[in-house]
Parts: structure tokens; sequence; C-alpha cells
């Protein structure tokens, strides 16, 4: 049975880095790549993984010099486009989880990664059939933790906050949701400890995304 509080639910809205999909190793393959063809330092993965969630130029700004942005993001760019679907794996139990959730509610994806990498992720792993709309980072004025990408989406499906959920794995999915007031979801498999997670007071937190089944399937 479908839990009291998710009875009004008719949209899930999806982060997809560390949430549905481990794309870490693909990203810390462009991001040391990048350093190394402008004569930079490498990070370990655990650097690279705290800094993931703000989409690319944020991930890369703190660690490059202000004048070499642009040619570092190009160089990532480029490099992405081959790592992407060959270093990214889905995490255990998100195919079926998308299939049977598809079958009850709306999906969507809400991420700060730009909108063509997003899209080569999703054609990659073969999950990109289940969402009915996808907006990322690049399309808004402003990404997340700004509302405005859970408002649009709200909008496209003409829903109400209160219909929709929005599942992610960082502190920063949290502010969101909590900003477009809509409940949130968080899973511990993203790059926010579980107390960044909890300072931030999300609906409901679980360590594996295979746990949504139960809350939002009979």
């Amino acid at each position: 049975m479908i839990t009291t509080s998710f009875n009004n639910i008719k949209l899930v809205i999806f982060d997809l880095d560390g949430t549905l999909i481990d794309a870490y190793e693909a990203i810390e393959s462009s991001f040391n790549f990048t350093m190394k063809k402008l004569g930079l330092p490498t990070k370990s993965k655990s650097v690279i993984k705290r800094a993931v969630g703000w989409g690319d130029k944020k991930l890369l700004s703190p660690f490059v010099p202000k004048k070499a942005l642009n040619s570092a993001l190009r160089i990532y760019r480029a490099h992405h486009r081959e790592s992407l679907p060959k270093k990214s794996r889905l995490f255990s139990g998100v195919r079926k989880l998308l299939g049977r959730l598809s079958s009850r509610y709306h999906l969507a994806v809400a991420s700060n990664r730009p909108t063509r990498f997003s899209k080569i992720i999703l054609k990659a792993l073969n999950i990109n059939k289940y969402f009915s709309f996808l907006l990322c980072g690049d399309r808004l004025k402003r990404g997340k933790p700004h509302p405005e990408i859970l408002r649009k989406i709200l909008r496209y499906f003409r829903m109400q906050h209160d219909e929709a959920i929005y599942v992610g794995d960082m502190a920063i999915d949290v502010q969101t949701a909590n900003s477009a007031k809509i409940k949130s979801i968080i899973v511990t498999t993203g790059s926010s400890s579980l107390y960044e997670i909890k300072r931030e007071a999300p609906y409901q937190i679980i360590s594996n995304i295979k746990q949504l089944e139960k809350l939002l399937i009979t």
C-alpha cells in the first residue's frame, strides 16, 4: 500500500548523478584529463566527487585559473562526450524501478548537468524512454539550489507542488525542493554526507534507490 503521505503524488522528479547513475568514474577521467592538458595538478576521486552537483563549470572553476576556464570547459566537454557513455552505470535496481514507476507516475529529470550530456547518458544507459521531460541547468537562468528548475517542471505538467516529489542525493537537492515547496527524498549514494543532508531537513532519507519502490508502489 502506498504510504499515506504520498497518496497525492502524480509526478516523480529525479536528479541524475549520484541518484540514478554512478558517473563518478567518467567525471574523474574527464576532470583529470583536463588538468593534465592544462599542466595543472590532478585531483583524487574523493576531491572530485565532493565538487560534483553544480554543473561542469562550477566543477572546474575552483581548480582552474579564471583565464583558463573556457579552455578547460572545451577540453572537459570534448573528453566527457566519450568517457560518459563508456564509464557510467546505473545503480542496482534502477531500470526495474523506473519501469514500475513509469506505469503509475509521470517521471522527469531535473539536473544541473548540461542537457546534451544528460541526453547522452540517458540514451547510453537506455533509460530515456521512462522520462516525459528533461530540464537541465544550462536551460535556466539559475540552476539548483534555486527552485526555478522544479517550478518549470511543475508548470510543464500543470501540477501543484504537493503533487510531486523530488528524488536526489545531495544537500543542494533538499534546498531546491524546500524552496519549491516540494517533498524531497534523498538517497545517500551521492557526494553529500549524511550530516549535510540531515541539516537541510529532507522529507525522507533512504540508503538505496530501490527503497523508493516500497514508498511509492503498492
